[in-house]
């Protein structure tokens, strides 16, 4: 089922670095919204005024890619490329960590219940601890190096859950390191981004697929198939009213969905934007990074936080 949509693009913001690729998005703790530039080696900062400001890392390469709001004032990132955690005070100050292995590939970061930041590995099939002051522990996953571990966020229990892109799972890890695997009943689903709502409830992306899945916290599952099975649906975020709206990589679409599976789309200003993270800022106004350069910011009409 679909209805008409309640979004409304506010401002577009064009990164100064050509090619710098806009990917991964946080509400930060001072106000203003952080994103990673994938393909520059920097991170921007951009304000609800409008401007947007650049940070550059000690390597180019690195490959910032996701990033979250930290247990200490900062924002931490991962750096697929460098194989490095990042972190970067409000005012621009950075350092980073090495993540041990051979390529092990950080992409999925959260700040986990315990006030460490938690990491999940592409190729190595981990998830890892670090704490403020640089202790990094590491747990394995099950399936190992071929599950593909990709997003991490964490529920109000005290665990944290990892989406695991080719074991077509999602996992559920505790601060102590254990974990259950908890298969998805589509074939080929191969899960991405995910996030959860205050009340425990697990959204994900299955951009194998072509759907949007819905975990509560009893363990009743939902997938909602949406309207174009090839539109690689790629991050997830909760609105303030409960909704899950989520990026279609392929399609270049903003999409919104229900908790009882009503879906609608909204076609982004730029065809082949190629839209990756998008995440809600204080004011309740959801941003959206497009690969091709820019970041949009929109009025979803579902309130502030």
């Amino acid at each position: 089922m679909t209805a008409a949509t309640p979004a409304r693009l506010i401002h577009t913001y064009t990164v100064p670095t050509p090619g710098a690729g806009p990917y991964g998005l946080t509400a930060g703790p001072d106000g203003n919204v952080w994103c990673t530039l994938v393909h520059a080696g920097r991170i921007a900062r951009l304000t609800p005024d409008g401007r947007i400001d650049e940070f550059r890392l000690d390597s180019p390469a690195c490959g910032p890619s996701l990033i979250t709001a930290g247990p200490d004032g900062a924002l931490w990132f991962t750096r697929n490329r460098d194989h490095r955690i990042g972190r970067i005070t409000p005012d621009g100050r950075t350092g980073s960590y090495a993540v041990p292995g051979a390529a092990p590939g950080p992409y999925g970061i959260t700040a986990g219940p315990d006030g460490a930041v938690w990491f999940a590995t592409l190729n190595a099939g981990t998830v890892g601890r670090l704490t403020p002051d640089g202790h990094l522990t590491e747990h394995p996953l099950p399936g190992g190096a071929g599950s593909y571990p990709s997003f991490l966020t964490t529920t109000p229990d005290g665990a944290l859950w990892c989406t695991l892109n080719q074991a077509h799972a999602l996992a559920r890890i505790t601060v102590a390191g254990e974990t259950e695997l908890h298969p998805l009943p589509t074939a080929g689903a191969a899960p991405v981004g995910l996030t959860a709502a205050p009340d425990g409830t697990l959204w994900f992306a299955e951009i194998g697929a072509g759907r949007i899945g819905r975990r509560t916290p009893h363990g009743d599952l939902s997938e909602f198939p949406l309207p174009d099975p090839g539109c690689r649906p790629h991050a997830v975020a909760v609105a303030p009213d409960g909704t899950c709206w989520y990026t279609a990589w392929a399609t270049g679409r903003l999409g919104r969905i229900t908790p009882d599976g009503q879906v609608t789309e909204t076609p982004l200003p730029t065809p082949g934007c190629e839209p990756h993270g998008l995440a809600f800022a204080p004011d309740g106004t959801l941003y959206v990074a497009q690969e091709d350069g820019t970041v949009t910011r929109w009025d979803t009409g579902t309130g502030t936080p």
